[in-house]
């Protein structure tokens, strides 16, 4: 396959080599008008929003996934794949699971368990682990530290259900120690795994599963903005 590919009309060379990656295509566009500078639409098929711009200097892309696996694979794949994007960092929300987490805390995914079928296309004799890179989960450890954010760092879910029919489900991965749940992350890790490239999903948590805790749109914005900032500074840190 060539480019532009069925997904993406941009063109060689209009992504740079690290693209952030929320799962809304509005906040893409947030993303690049309020934090880029000199920020350029390069595509737009499907209304998925992609913009490349500099970030203190350093070139940034910031792209839409959409809503689940099925989605990110496709997005996450074709810039691995056909874009030379080497390093893909999503930003999203998250519901947490752990007692100890709270409304705007923001979490890296060192690992994503999932229970997906995704990995089944690969033909392993096994389970495959999806795990972030580590350069970038040093990275962006280093980032939170000189910036003065606390951030919790483990292992995290991507499920391919916002609604389950099984309503206790969550207890058991919950009892595991794993510490939220979100929908895309396992599979950015497998194509990043499979096409020797690197990435991190970064969270804020938005509801806390089990209680009445949640987010009001205004809350979202405010503490949506760390993990921004937090994402930037990485991926400037990643170099051009």
């Amino acid at each position: 396959m060539s480019i532009p590919t069925p997904h993406i009309e941009a063109k060689k060379g209009d992504f740079a080599k690290t693209v952030i990656m929320p799962g809304d295509p509005l906040r893409a566009k947030l993303i690049a008008e309020k934090f880029l500078e000199d920020s350029v639409l390069v595509t737009s098929v499907r209304g998925m929003l992609g913009y490349t711009g500099s970030y203190k200097g350093v070139r940034v892309s910031v792209m839409g996934s959409g809503m689940g696996m099925p989605s990110m694979g496709i997005y996450s794949y074709e810039l691995f794949n056909f874009y030379d994007v080497q390093n893909i960092i999503r930003t999203g929300s998250t519901g947490a699971l752990q007692p100890g987490l709270n409304l705007g805390d923001i979490i890296a995914a060192m690992s994503a368990c999932t229970n997906s079928n995704y990995a089944s296309q690969y033909g392993l004799n096994g389970s495959f682990a999806p795990t972030a890179d580590y350069t970038l989960l040093r990275t962006f450890d280093d980032v939170s530290k000189d910036l003065g954010r606390t951030v919790h760092i483990g292992s995290i879910l991507s499920s391919d259900a916002f609604y389950s029919a099984n309503e206790t489900e969550n207890d058991k991965w919950k009892a595991m120690g794993v510490l939220a749940v979100e929908m895309e992350t396992a599979a950015l890790y497998m194509n990043a795994s499979y096409a020797k490239k690197n990435a991190l999903g970064i969270f804020t948590v938005s509801d806390c599963i089990g209680t009445d805790k949640a987010m009001s749109a205004e809350q979202r914005q405010n503490s949506f903005t760390n993990m921004i900032e937090l994402s930037l500074e990485t991926a400037r840190r990643m170099g051009d």
